[in-house]
């Protein structure tokens, strides 16, 4: 047992120095060195000549070995920087030598060479002073041989075909993975203009620049007060909010327009194409709002476009033969492309979405109502549960005459007259609207089958219509105005607004000259006027739309005009009274 012991130790103590000795044989560190490769060509201060119509000729770079004295594998890598860089972590370009970095000689094609140094800032047709640097690489160990070198750039600078927003005034913030794309603009052949655009939100306080790509190395624009240069200062903005973007490489220049709202215009809004119905911008070069879209009463079809500002200078339309997508009017022609107003060919709520991003723009249409189950034979309006009119059946519409209704009363739709058929409700106020002095007024409701009472919003004569096809519905009325003009100056009239009088009145108050011509109009749909052969200088009488001026006036003076018109405003009559 004890000669056991005393081998065992003897046994241990060997491995132990044994171990000692292998632990600094493997330690690479500190144990054994690497040369400096030496340098063969290009020699220093040689001249390379990027030539654009060569630009796959190939440019070789050749050194000496680098030698460990532990006899281990050495790569190297080829790396061309800024004259007397120290830096070798951010070079202008690195490749690895041929044979997966096993070679001593390196290639780079002309073109590669030519945009690294694009990329770099260095200009075009114009000769620069640079270094080319082997890197010898064992294990953590590197050695670096340096010559300079003389290189001629392609007489005509690169340009991009693709741009991309970042910086700290942008969506997307500094990350240039997630970088915003500009759209690029074609000309009617096909072919780059080299302009670009973008619709996004900025930031004041905040920059920005342009990439030409997602990820560096890439061109990367700045600069200020409309022009742009390579590796110029970040652009900023003086007020944050909605942009379009503009950038033109041909010329170097940029533009900035600030977007307070894009907008819905047609015949589909209250107030058809003299109306506005703005969006709501989301983020992400998106707009959208919920709305009513109703085509006009007597039309099988509406349609609209988008505007910009209330700028009629800034349209979008769709383009013919697509579904969805939109394309700036002042644009198609250059771009040999054909675009149209917008159709809707059913009336309802809609949320409307204008998709602004990427390279396509496109607009979306859903619809938000559940019509109702069948359409009835026939469909009545109630009063405080008394039937007042009974609305005319056209397929599945349903539409009134101008109905004289009053705010503080309730109102509900029933297919019976006495109220004991099936009923129907909207949620929306008749008349309710932002602009209830527009001449003529309209605006888009919903409706479902249930039980339920509505309101108007205030006294006036109503239209009223109900499409159980797609559950939507409108109101529309007008507002008369009394036009008063010197027959040799029609430019210079007067338009009188006159006040809604419970039931189918209009009345004002107004000082009329003497000789001048009168008529009461709602341009221009209502013109109240003389009948054909009537006489045009009573005071008093009867009236159709259409007809002729009145001049009945002998005397100047204040005057009270009043209108009487019936449900169709087809025919009215008048009184004027002198003060």
């Amino acid at each position: 047992m004890k000669k056991y012991y005393i081998y065992l130790v003897i046994c241990l103590s060997m491995f132990g120095f044994i171990s000692c000795e292998n632990d600094d044989n493997l330690d690479p560190v500190g144990n054994w060195e690497l040369s400096t490769p030496e340098l063969i060509s290009p020699e220093d201060e040689e001249e390379l000549l990027l030539q654009e119509d060569r630009a796959n000729e190939t440019f070789y770079f050749q050194w000496e070995e680098a030698v460990s004295t532990a006899g281990f594998q050495v790569r190297y890598e080829l790396q061309i920087d800024t004259l007397g860089s120290t830096d070798h972590e951010s070079p202008i370009i690195s490749i690895t030598s041929d044979n997966n970095g096993k070679s001593t000689s390196a290639s780079i094609q002309a073109s590669a060479l030519d945009l690294a140094l694009s990329y770099a800032g260095y200009s075009a047709n114009a000769t620069s002073e640079v270094e080319w640097t082997v890197v010898a690489i064992c294990q953590d160990t590197k050695t670096y041989a340096t010559r300079s070198i003389n290189i001629t750039r392609f007489e005509n600078e690169y340009v991009p075909n693709q741009l991309f927003i970042a910086g700290s005034a942008t969506e997307v913030g500094s990350n240039i993975s997630a970088a915003i794309p500009m759209r690029h603009l074609e000309n009617s052949s096909g072919e780059s203009t080299f302009i670009f655009e973008a619709y996004t939100s900025l930031d004041a306080g905040g920059s920005f620049k342009l990439y030409s790509n997602q990820e560096l190395p890439a061109h990367q624009y700045g600069g200020g007060e409309g022009t742009i240069e390579k590796n110029g200062t970040p652009i900023t903005v003086e007020e944050s909010g909605q942009y379009r973007i503009t950038v033109n490489l041909n010329d170097h220049t940029y533009s900035l327009w600030k977007i307070e709202h894009w907008s819905i215009v047609g015949s589909v809004i209250p107030n058809a194409w003299d109306g506005d119905e703005p969006l709501e911008y989301i983020g992400g070069g998106v707009w959208e709002t919920t709305m009513f879209l109703t085509i006009p009463n007597g039309e099988t079809a509406g349609g609209f476009v988008f505007r910009a500002n209330q700028d009629w200078g800034y349209l979008l339309k769709r383009i013919q033969g697509t579904s969805n997508e939109v394309y700036m009017e002042s644009q198609a022609g250059d771009a040999g492309i054909n675009i149209e107003d917008i159709p809707l060919n059913n009336s309802g709520e809609f949320t409307v979405t204008l998709d602004l991003s990427g390279d396509t723009y496109t607009y979306n249409l859903e619809s938000n109502l559940s019509a109702p189950s069948e359409t009835p034979s026939s469909l009545f309006l109630l009063e405080n549960g008394t039937s007042i009119a009974e609305f005319s059946l056209d397929q599945d519409t349903f539409t009134s005459e101008y109905l004289p209704l009053q705010a503080g009363l309730s109102y509900s739709l029933n297919s019976a007259q006495d109220g004991s058929g099936t009923s129907y409700f909207t949620s929306s106020i008749i008349g309710a609207t932002d602009t209830p002095n527009g001449d003529s007024v309209a605006a888009g409701i919903s409706f479902v089958e249930g039980e339920g009472e509505f309101n108007v919003d205030h006294d006036q004569a109503y239209k009223l219509s109900f499409n159980f096809a797609s559950g939507s519905g409108s109101w529309q009325y007008y507002n008369i105005k009394l036009f008063h003009w010197d027959p040799n100056d029609w430019d210079g009239r007067n338009e009188f607004a006159m006040t809604y009088v419970h039931p189918m009145q209009f009345t004002t108050t107004q000082n009329l000259e003497a000789g001048y011509n009168l008529k009461f109009n709602s341009p221009w749909d209502v013109q109240f006027g003389t009948p054909e052969g009537g006489d045009n200088s009573v005071m008093s009488g009867s009236l159709v739309n259409g007809g002729g001026d009145l001049n009945p006036i002998t005397q100047s003076g204040s005057y009270q005009a009043t209108l009487n018109f019936d449900s169709t405003y087809s025919n009215a009559t008048f009184e004027i009274t002198a003060e």
